[in-house]
């Protein structure tokens, strides 16, 4: 079996240069589309760019996404190597690798871990920059041990490039230098940016209609350029679906497809979302609701509070009964004896809800975020009013 290191591409040596050698072949296709001048276009070298493009783009949603990332359906192991190889024709690396970077994102979507988060790290480093960051370009293999006990799987993604080389060299030999140039470079950059829109535009444009904790967005137009895939929010929510369109008028194309290849059953068991998900009907996960309670929180001035009230309610007498009872007890009590001196400084929960609904998906789960919210601006207040009164500890 081949050395799993080299799944991860680079050595992480902490350095982040702008230029190293897995970026090169990323910048070659875009600077290689220049050739079209020399070449010339004609409406076949377009139909060629464009069957490219479609074909592929369901093997990095189909195969990199929808199988080897989330395992949504099954297929024969001869199927999941046509897959993989499909996919990495796309020169978008090894199926391993694109496994584990998404799992990550997913694991980590939308907080500082998150290489892909343009709330974290702007618009234009989501869509593109991570590429040129050597740290952010390393694979943790441990998040696909389902995948690595393959070795032709571990064989294709050390040499990720042979599927493309194959399928460019394939392509010149059937029309010539225009094939290459117009046909399979200006496909691939194509379809780089369209594979990145759903790091970038599908986290900042679009509507949410469940509560996933980051800022994942359903939007359509993305769908249709990305064959399903732009249905993003609902897959945030349910990522166990093959089907990502949930409702009949959203188009997932990739779904059909498959859908098809499951006749002669060339995949098998594929997921649709049931209708409790459908309808957001699920109990929101405790780790869904502390994230955006959290971000209901922070939506307000806490810090600013915390000025006007900390000293006046340190000269209270609130405060002074306080600090003579047993360290144990006494936090809940100041949040409590906070929430009364700075009623009129505090979100009412009718501000909350308000702002809940300007922030995240309608649904029943609003209340308990609302609730949520509520308490945590109380523990940040109690904390930062702690904060301003050096010597006093409370448990």
């Amino acid at each position: 079996m081949p050395d799993l290191k080299t799944a991860d591409a680079v050595v992480d040596d902490g350095a982040d240069d702008i230029i190293y050698p897995t970026t090169i072949p990323f910048l070659l296709v875009h600077l290689a589309c220049i050739g079209m001048l020399w070449t010339g276009v004609t409406p076949e070298i377009l139909l060629v760019a464009f069957v490219l493009y479609v074909v592929r783009m369901f093997g990095v949603t189909a195969g990199y996404h929808r199988y080897f990332s989330h395992r949504t359906y099954r297929t024969s192991r001869i199927g999941q190597f046509l897959l993989a190889f499909l996919a990495q024709s796309s020169a978008q690396r090894g199926a391993i690798w694109w496994a584990a970077q998404h799992r990550a994102h997913h694991k980590y979507s939308d907080t500082p871990q998150d290489v892909h988060s343009p709330r974290h790290r702007g618009f234009l480093y989501a869509h593109v920059g991570w590429i040129f960051s050597r740290r952010e370009s390393k694979a943790d293999l441990s998040l696909v041990s389902d995948l690595t006990r393959y070795p032709e799987l571990v064989w294709l993604n050390k040499y990720h490039l042979v599927p493309a080389f194959v399928l460019a060299i394939g392509v010149t030999l059937i029309w010539g230098w225009a094939g290459l140039f117009g046909g399979f470079f200006l496909s691939t950059s194509l379809l780089y940016h369209g594979t990145f829109m759903i790091n970038s535009v599908a986290h900042v444009s679009g509507k949410q209609r469940y509560l996933t904790g980051d800022d994942s967005r359903n939007n359509w137009l993305l769908a249709l350029i990305t064959l399903g895939e732009g249905w993003h929010n609902n897959h945030h929510y349910y990522q166990t679906s093959t089907r990502q369109g949930f409702r009949w008028w959203e188009i997932d194309i990739s779904y059909y497809t498959l859908r098809l290849l499951s006749i002669p059953r060339l995949v098998t068991e594929l997921r649709s979302p049931p209708a409790d998900v459908v309808h957001a009907q699920r109990p929101v996960s405790q780790g869904v609701l502390e994230r955006v309670a959290h971000q209901l929180a922070e939506s307000f001035p806490l810090e600013a509070i915390a000025d006007r009230v900390g000293q006046a309610w340190w000269e209270s007498r609130a405060a002074l009964e306080l600090s003579g009872k047993g360290a144990g007890r006494r936090l809940g009590q100041l949040q409590d004896s906070l929430a009364e001196f700075a009623r009129q400084e505090l979100p009412t929960l009718d501000e909350l809800r308000t702002r809940a609904r300007s922030m995240f998906a309608e649904g029943p789960h609003l209340e308990q975020v609302v609730e949520r919210g509520r308490q945590v601006i109380l523990e940040r207040l109690s904390r930062s009013v702690l904060d301003r009164q050096p010597g006093v500890s409370l448990a």
